[in-house]
C-alpha cells in the first residue's frame, strides 16, 4: 500500500513539474471576440492522471470485503469542449482493485486490463464576474462505459482466478482543476464507478452491484494552435469586457491613425516605385534558362538545359538497380530443419536449447543472403482464444528475438500470431493438435 501511495505521489509531482515547465514556455494567446465561431478556440484537450484505486465509497454503500486496500491506478482521456462549461470526455482507466475481511484472511484482487467510458464533463466556475481568469474550477462528470476485469479470490485458503469479464459501468465524480496556464490545468479528482455486476470482487451471487473508487491527480493539456484560447478555460465575461475596451480605444485613436496612415502611404508609394525600378533592372536572363541573372548561380548555361531554382543543370536520373532474391533448395532445407527442431517449454514462449543450433543456421542464412523472413505462430484450440492468440504471437516474437540476437536484421523479420485460426490438422486428436502447434518460416 505504501508503495502505491508513493507511486501516486511521484506521478502527481511529475505532472506539476511538467506543467510548470510548459507554463514558462507558453506563448501569448490571442483575445477572442464575443460570439466568435468555435474555430477561434481550442476545443480539444488530452489529460493524464494517476492515483489510488480501492473498493471504498463516500456514500456509504455496503462492501462485501470490509478492509480497504489501496492500489495504483492510471488513466488518460481526450475531451471535446462544446461550451465553456460543458464538454464530452472519452477516457481509459487501468490498474487493480483489492480488498479483504478484517476478521479473517479471505481477500480478493481484481485486475483492470482496460476500461473505456464516455462522460459528460460540467465545469462550474468558468463564468466569473470578478476575475478575468479563475484559478480554481470545480467540476462534475458522469458517463457510461465498459470495462474488463479479472478477479482472483482467496477464500478459506483456496485461491481461484476467474476468466476476464466485460461489463458496463457508470462512472461519476467531482474534482477541482487549477488553471496554472491558459492551456494547462492541474486536475485533482475523485470518482466512483458502479459496475453492472455483483462479481467484480470474484464473489458471485445476489446483492447490490459492486462499486470501486479512484482518487487521482493529473494534468490536462489543450491541443491545437497555441495562439488560440482554450475554450475550457475561457471566461465569456472577460471576452466581452476586452472587446468593449478595444472598441473604445480604437475610436479614440482613429483620427490620429488616419493622418499617420496617409503620410505612411505616401512614403510607401515612393519606396515601392524605387523598388520596382531596381527589380526591372535585376530581372534580365542572359542565358535564357528561366532564372533571373540576380539569382542565377550557374550563368551561361547551354540552351535547352534543364536547371534547378538556382539556374544550375539538374543531374541525370539514375536507373534503379533491382536485386533479385533467389531462394535455393538448400536454403529451404535449412529452414525446414529449424521448423522440425523448434521446441518451446510447455505453455510458454521460451525456446529450448535443443533448437538453438538449427536457428543459428537460419540466422546465418539471413545475414549472408539478406533474406526477409515471415514467422507465423499457430496453436491448437485448447484453452481460450485470448490465451492462444497471445501465446502464438509471443512464440513468433521469441524466434524473431533469438535471430536478431544472432545478428539478423530485425526490419526484415515479421512476427505474427494466428492462434488456432489456421489449423493444418484436426483438433479432435492428440496428433492433430500436435501438428497445429507450430511456428511457420517463410523466406522471401
Amino acid at each position: 500500500m505504501k508503495m502505491n501511495v508513493k507511486k501516486a505521489g511521484l506521478l502527481a509531482a511529475a505532472s506539476i513539474l511538467a506543467a510548470n515547465q510548459l507554463v514558462a514556455q507558453a506563448p501569448a494567446v490571442n483575445d477572442v471576440k464575443p460570439f466568435a465561431p468555435e474555430s477561434e478556440y481550442r476545443t480539444w484537450s488530452i489529460g493524464v492522471h494517476g492515483g489510488l484505486l480501492n473498493q471504498s465509497n463516500l456514500i456509504g454503500i455496503r462492501r462485501r470485503f470490509d478492509k480497504v486496500e489501496h492500489n495504483f491506478g492510471y488513466g488518460v482521456y481526450v475531451k471535446r469542449q462544446i461550451l465553456p462549461g460543458f464538454g464530452i470526455q472519452a477516457e481509459y482507466l487501468g490498474g487493480k482493485v483489492a480488498g479483504a475481511y478484517k476478521d479473517n484472511n479471505n481477500s480478493f484482487e481484481t485486475k483492470l486490463p482496460w476500461s473505456v467510458a464516455l462522460s459528460a464533463h460540467v465545469t462550474l466556475a468558468n463564468i466569473n464576474w470578478r476575475h478575468h481568469q479563475g484559478l480554481i474550477k470545480p467540476y462534475l462528470n458522469v458517463g457510461l462505459g465498459a470495462l474488463a476485469f479479472e478477479p482472483t479470490t482467496e477464500i478459506n485458503g483456496v485461491t481461484r482466478t476467474y476468466d476476464s469479464t466485460t461489463e458496463l459501468f457508470v462512472p461519476a465524480g467531482l474534482g477541482l482543476k487549477f488553471a496554472v496556464a491558459p492551456d494547462i490545468n492541474i486536475d485533482l479528482g475523485y470518482r466512483m464507478s458502479l459496475v453492472q455486476s455483483t462479481a467484480f470482487d470474484g464473489v458471485r451471487g445476489g446483492g447490490s452491484k459492486d462499486i470501486f473508487s479512484y482518487a487521482h491527480a493529473g494534468v490536462e493539456f489543450a491541443l491545437g494552435n497555441k495562439s488560440k484560447p482554450f475554450l475550457a478555460n475561457s471566461n465569456p465575461v472577460s471576452g466581452m469586457q476586452k472587446e468593449y475596451t478595444a472598441q473604445y480605444d480604437e475610436l479614440v485613436a482613429q483620427r490620429e491613425a488616419q493622418r499617420e496612415a496617409l503620410e505612411a502611404q505616401q512614403a510607401a508609394n515612393a519606396k515601392m516605385q524605387s523598388q520596382i525600378e531596381r527589380l526591372y533592372a535585376d530581372l534580365g536572363d542572359d542565358d535564357g534558362d528561366g532564372v533571373a541573372n540576380r539569382y542565377d548561380k550557374c550563368p551561361d548555361t547551354p540552351e535547352n538545359t534543364k536547371v534547378d531554382g538556382a539556374g544550375c543543370p539538374l543531374p541525370e536520373p539514375k536507373t534503379p538497380v533491382v536485386q533479385q532474391v533467389v531462394v535455393t533448395e538448400e536454403d529451404r532445407r535449412v529452414v525446414d530443419e529449424a521448423i522440425q527442431n523448434l521446441e518451446f517449454d510447455l505453455g510458454k514462449a521460451t525456446i529450448r536449447p535443443s533448437s538453438h543450433a538449427s536457428l543459428n543456421k537460419v540466422a546465418a542464412l539471413l545475414i549472408e543472403k539478406n533474406f526477409s523472413l515471415k514467422l507465423a505462430g499457430h496453436t491448437d484450440n485448447t484453452g481460450s482464444m485470448q490465451t492462444n492468440m497471445r501465446l502464438s504471437k509471443d512464440r513468433a516474437e521469441a524466434v524473431k528475438a533469438y535471430l536478431v540476437s544472432k545478428g539478423a536484421n530485425p526490419s526484415r523479420i515479421e512476427a505474427t500470431g494466428y492462434g488456432p485460426s489456421q489449423p493444418i490438422a484436426s483438433n479432435n486428436t492428440a496428433e492433430g493438435r500436435q501438428q497445429n502447434r507450430r511456428v511457420e518460416f517463410t523466406l522471401y
